[in-house]
């Protein structure tokens, strides 16, 4: 077929078709033979698929939170889920009428309703997320999920600091900052559970 607005209709470097068509060639590849020539490639060992026990220090993946009842609505969803995972505090002073709606069905009723991941593990990317993106105020609700989630002190801890690799020094720094606060606040006197 003829390439549109192109002289004789030729495309690539003067090859009809285009730059990667195949093109006669006066010697033939060694490649070229039959499978059973001299130069046919050894076939490829069969592919077995890695276990946990291939990677010795990892045990088993971690339990998945098993898929949530189909929802009738992702709003509805989305607001047992931010409940569940923030508390009964207010959704975002902020986030009014279309935003809050877009994000109680988007954030809450759609990404973190999803079974691929654990709470625990979301809770984890979302600290790793808030602190490369430097949103504080969110890094500090969401400090309370992680234990809410289950996380330890400790592991938001190593958390911040595998951050700090990735996103920086300075926003780790700050990260660290808002998390121990919040972690102080959740585990000292007249703490819910203290």
């Amino acid at each position: 077929m003829p390439a549109p607005g192109v002289p004789g209709g030729q495309v690539g470097p003067g090859l009809p078709g285009g730059m990667f068509a195949p093109t006669p060639s006066a010697t033939p590849s060694p490649y070229a033979t039959s499978p059973a020539g001299p130069h046919a490639p050894a076939a490829a060992p069969p592919v077995t698929p890695a276990s946990p026990a291939s990677f010795p220090g990892f045990g088993p993946p971690p339990t998945v939170d098993p898929a949530p009842a189909p929802a009738t609505d992702a709003h509805d969803e989305g607001v047992r889920v931010r409940r569940e995972v923030l508390g009964d505090g207010p959704a975002a002073a902020d986030a009014t009428g279309d935003f809050h709606d877009f994000v109680t069905r988007y954030a809450w009723g759609g990404v973190w309703a999803r079974p691929g991941l654990d709470r625990r593990s979301r809770s984890l990317v979302t600290l790793t997320a808030l602190t490369a993106g430097g949103h504080l105020d969110d890094l500090a609700a969401h400090t309370r999920a992680a234990l809410r989630n289950g996380l330890t002190a400790e592991e938001i801890e190593e958390t911040l600091l595998h951050t700090a690799v990735y996103c920086g020094v300075p926003a780790a720094s700050a990260a660290f900052s808002v998390a121990r606060r919040v972690i102080s606040e959740e585990s000292g006197p007249g703490a819910a559970g203290a």
